[in-house]
């Protein structure tokens, strides 16, 4: 685990620099974590794009944010909503906030048949970065979770990545959270490859009190995260904050940020560790290069190289 500074111990959202002149994708912005998230980057001066799947509720919660915002329609359990978004984007895109997701559901498959947490946590974000990563200026975030050490540890297990074989709610969301870091690992490999300054981070919330655990299909589950929510967790501005921090602070690519407090279940911003499989460099290029055959979607070589082109010319 990294060292925690003390510098870190009291950041918070009044600390966010001004982001006057940047965009920002936030996904899953119109509730919980991903609304925090976008309220604080608009408060801050940033044109915040929220990418959400019902339009009409995201409508709703950009009306309640003091800041420049608009309301696009991105549904990352259907690979073809996920073009449509990335091909009617123009110009540039300072952050993508990767945050929306789904959380220990019943077994069940998105659009193009995958397995539903799996297929939007990690192959709708993977596929989303990979075709708006020409227009990405500084960096990538992704929200992963301290559930990928549920269990002693997630496992990518390449012959059933379905789970057909042996699906349980907790295990394919551990899984594809542990997919998440595993992506930004290797994300930040090709860029600083390629000569990217773009940077490619992860952040976890701790526990933090949203409706992204009333979505399991166990009433017991849900009746005990609800008690959870009331006496153990943060609220969602300070379950936001890690995704701040990762998305504003002068860090190292491929950083892991989460709550300094016990556990890393609550507190404030700070470097976090991970698990050896979350770290696995052999793993993490395997799924990516799954990733691209299951989704289509491409590291855009040339373009980023390009990029890093020009950056180093104004330079």
């Amino acid at each position: 685990m990294a060292e925690k500074s003390n510098a870190t111990s009291k950041w918070n959202a009044t600390d966010l620099p001004a982001l006057t002149g940047r965009t920002a994708v936030v996904t899953g912005a119109n509730s919980g974590l991903g609304l925090r998230t976008a309220d604080a980057l608009a408060r801050a001066g940033a044109h915040v794009v929220f990418a959400v799947r019902d339009v009409e509720r995201g409508r709703a919660a950009a009306a309640t944010v003091n800041g420049s915002t608009e309301v696009r329609r991105l549904d990352l359990a259907d690979l073809s909503s996920v073009r449509e978004f990335a091909d009617a984007w123009e110009g540039p895109l300072s952050l993508l906030i990767n945050n929306a997701g789904v959380m220990m559901i019943p077994q069940r498959r998105t659009r193009d048949g995958f397995e539903m947490q799996f297929g939007t946590n990690h192959l709708g974000h993977f596929a989303l970065t990979n075709l708006l990563l020409p227009y990405v200026t500084d960096r990538v975030v992704t929200v992963a979770s301290a559930a990928h050490r549920w269990g002693g540890g997630a496992t990518i297990d390449f012959a059933d990545l379905n789970l057909d074989a042996d699906y349980t709610p907790r295990g394919a969301y551990a899984r594809s959270k542990l997919a998440n870091l595993l992506f930004t690992l290797e994300l930040q490999r090709r860029l600083t490859e390629s000569g990217s300054p773009v940077r490619a981070l992860a952040a976890h919330p701790g526990y933090a009190a949203t409706n992204l655990q009333s979505h399991s299909g166990n009433p017991a589950v849900r009746a005990f995260m609800q008690v959870g929510n009331r006496l153990f967790a943060q609220d969602d501005r300070a379950g936001a904050l890690p995704t701040l921090y990762a998305a504003t602070q002068d860090l190292p690519g491929a950083s892991y940020v989460g709550p300094d407090g016990t556990g890393e279940m609550r507190g404030a911003p700070t470097l976090v560790g991970r698990t050896a499989a979350a770290s696995d460099t052999a793993v993490a290029r395997r799924l990516w290069t799954v990733s691209e055959e299951l989704t289509g979607a491409v590291f855009p070589s040339a373009a980023v190289e390009s990029a890093a082109g020009e950056s180093a010319g104004r330079g």
